[in-house]
């Protein structure tokens, strides 16, 4: 999958974001701008191809702030929208 193309749906207005995305977000405190601006500066880490109902990736970016931040987007080549369906706040855990 081409980062690019999620990057110019987002800026286009052309995303659609999933309830589960929505919880998520407000559950992490995220706002939807820190949320894009992790993909705008941001990198593929995983693809899958085979997802349903279009292919998926994995971004790694990071918050206004420089948390790290893992999203999971969707793209339909055929209407050219972006679907962000998860994300969540990376936790490190340091043990004792």
């Amino acid at each position: 999958m081409n980062i690019e193309k999620i990057i110019h749906a987002i800026q286009s207005s052309r995303i659609r974001i999933t309830d589960h995305a929505d919880e998520e977000a407000e559950s992490d405190g995220l706002m939807f701008d820190e949320v894009y601006f992790s993909v705008f500066h941001g990198q593929i880490i995983e693809d899958y191809p085979d997802d349903s109902p279009y292919p998926s990736c994995l971004i790694y970016g990071q918050t206004f702030s420089g948390d790290p931040v893992h999203t999971v987007w969707a793209f339909n080549d055929e209407n050219q929208w972006a679907v962000l369906k998860l994300q969540c706040i990376a936790q490190i855990l340091i043990g004792g």
